[in-house]
């Protein structure tokens, strides 16, 4: 939790940390100030101290909703840097940041580099403010062991509330999508038609799903993924705009929105077959059915998250499928993990790779997803289901958002002869 940051500085040994970037989009900016449209700020905190919140004026009213100690970048004459700078931007940046260092009582010892900005100016500036302030050492993390992660994996109530939210949101636009889709006439070539007579494709769908989702006030930042046939055998396919929605292919569904300004995600995904299924494709999607089941009835509190992507691959073996247990970077059959951190990162600790160390844990107050699959692209069918999960203080798991697994999806002006 954000309580636990100046503990996570003092074991990695951080004297200080600075943050880059806007208060939107940017998880750990949006993490310590709690967003608003505050753009092009820097946040510096000493470990024990308070966070101070450099800004430019024109957002102050922005910047004070953070509640952190403020100072505007006006307080550094910005033309009289530039001028002893001989007019080098970012050596006039590197002053400036010298001086708000200062501020903040900060002339020495390791300092983190987090946020979200151009890397190519961040990387100039501190390179020149390195010679500025010799005795203070810019420190990088890897990303999933970073103290914001650390801090982000614990979700506090409110937190767990917007989540929920968000999975309601996420819920509604696919329920909306069903419906839309299990209304349209079908043509004799079991295509799907829109209003007009002509083929309804992937790409009118997203666009409706794009609708729907902003109608609701939440963004979609990562993407979105509804993909049909071979598309759907290829985990990360978005789906291609023209392809035709037909009865019995598979459809994934994979649906991340977020909070409007890069807020709280949530993570679903739905396989769908329009009409009927092919037998094969039943049994498939049983079979992820199966291991979607197997492990919810196996979640235990404080176990290794790796513990549960075991399980799976293990399964599937069984079944005649690849997976990375056995298979170095597998196109087919089970292809990834089972699961990853949820918040203001659309993937965060704690993750479920092989991998993983014993730290990655279903621990109370995480949230994680649960998304078993298979893909066969030379096929052109793919399957997945994925909830969102939250772990309970008193250490049972549940579902944000309840959602039915139905499959195939009857159509209501078409039936199978």
């Amino acid at each position: 939790m954000k309580s636990d940051i100046d503990n996570l500085m003092q074991a990695k040994n951080l004297d200080a940390i600075i943050v880059f970037g806007n208060a939107e989009h940017n998880p750990p900016m949006r993490y310590l100030t709690g967003g608003g449209h505050v753009s092009h700020a820097t946040l510096i905190k000493k470990r024990g101290e308070q966070a101070i919140l450099f800004f430019g004026d024109m957002e102050r009213d922005e910047a004070a909703k953070s509640g952190l100690k403020l100072i505007p970048y006006s307080k550094y004459d910005h033309e009289a840097l530039f001028k002893k700078a001989n007019k080098d931007g970012l050596l006039a940046g590197a002053m400036r940041a010298e001086l708000m260092f200062k501020d903040a009582g900060v002339t020495s010892g390791r300092v983190g580099v987090y946020g979200t900005y151009d890397l190519s100016a961040i990387f100039g500036m501190l390179s020149r403010l390195q010679t500025l302030l010799p005795d203070v050492e810019f420190f990088g993390e890897a990303r999933e062991d970073s103290i914001f992660m650390y801090a982000m994996q614990t979700k506090d109530e409110d937190e767990v509330t917007r989540i929920r939210k968000m999975g309601a949101v996420t819920t509604d636009v696919v329920h909306k999508v069903a419906e839309f889709l299990t209304s349209r006439d079908v043509r004799e070539d079991e295509v799907l038609l829109k209003e007009d007579g002509s083929p309804l494709t992937v790409g009118d769908v997203h666009s409706k799903i794009r609708l729907w989702v902003a109608e609701h006030g939440a963004e979609l930042p990562s993407g979105f993924i509804f993909s049909i046939g071979r598309d759907a055998g290829v985990p990360h396919s978005a789906g291609n705009p023209a392809d035709f929605i037909t009865l019995g292919k598979t459809i994934v569904f994979d649906i991340y929105p977020a909070e409007s300004g890069g807020g709280y995600y949530y993570d679903f995904t739905r396989t769908w077959s329009l009409g009927y299924a092919t037998p094969e494709a039943q049994e498939l999607y049983n079979q992820v059915k199966e291991i979607y089941d197997k492990l919810s009835e196996n979640f235990d509190l404080n176990a290794p998250f790796r513990n549960y992507q075991k399980m799976t691959c293990e399964y599937y073996e069984s079944k005649g499928h690849k997976t990375p247990l056995n298979t170095k970077a597998p196109v087919e059959g089970y292809v990834h993990s089972l699961g990853h951190g949820v918040g203001l990162n659309i993937h965060e600790r704690p993750f479920s790779g092989l991998l993983m160390g014993d730290d990655h844990r279903l621990a109370p107050g995480v949230v994680v997803t649960s998304e078993p699959g298979l893909y066969y692209p030379e096929k052109g069918m793919g399957f997945r289901i994925e909830d969102t999960l939250w772990v309970r203080p008193d250490g049972r798991m549940e579902i944000l958002a309840e959602y039915p697994y139905d499959f195939v999806l009857p159509m209501k002006k078409w039936k199978k002869d």
